[in-house]
C-alpha cells in the first residue's frame, strides 16, 4: 500500500522506510531560545560582575541570597548547559560516523552537561540559603 507523497519520494528512501526523524524543528527552535536567554541572562550576569556583586564571598553571599539574583542565575544556569547540551549533540551528530563513538558520546554528554547543571543550581541554593 502506498502512503500518500510517496511518488515525491526517491524510490531508494522508500523503500528503507527512511525519513525525517521529526525531532529537528523542536531542537533547531529550543537552540534557538535558549540563546536568545543566553543573551539576556548574560548581559545581566555581566552586569552583577562588573558592579561587584560578586567581588568576595561576603558580597556574593548577600547578592545571591535576593530570591531575584537567584533565580536570575539559576536561570542562567539552566539555560547555558542546556544550550550546551544541544550544540554538542549537533556536533557529535555531524562528526562521529562511528555507531559506537556517537552512541557513548552522546551520553556522556548529556549525563556531563546534566551533572554540572545540578551541581551549579545546588551551589547556588547553598549560597542563596547561607549554608
Amino acid at each position: 500500500m502506498k502512503r500518500t507523497g510517496d511518488h515525491l519520494r526517491h524510490p531508494l528512501k522508500v523503500a528503507r522506510g527512511l525519513g525525517s526523524a521529526k525531532d529537528g524543528t523542536g531542537h533547531f527552535i529550543i537552540q534557538r531560545i535558549t540563546a536568545i536567554a543566553l543573551i539576556l541572562l548574560g548581559l545581566y550576569v555581566v552586569w552583577l560582575l562588573v558592579t561587584g556583586g560578586l567581588a568576595d564571598f561576603a558580597t556574593a553571599r548577600a547578592t545571591v541570597g535576593h530570591p531575584l539574583h537567584a533565580s536570575l542565575l539559576i536561570a542562567f544556569l539552566v539555560a547555558m548547559f542546556w544550550h550546551t547540551q544541544l550544540g554538542l549533540q549537533v556536533i557529535i551528530e555531524d562528526y562521529v560516523h562511528t555507531p559506537g563513538w556517537a552512541v557513548f558520546l552522546q551520553l556522556a554528554n548529556r549525563f556531563v552537561c546534566i551533572l554540572a547543571a545540578i551541581a551549579s543550581v545546588l551551589a547556588v541554593i547553598r549560597i542563596a540559603l547561607g549554608a
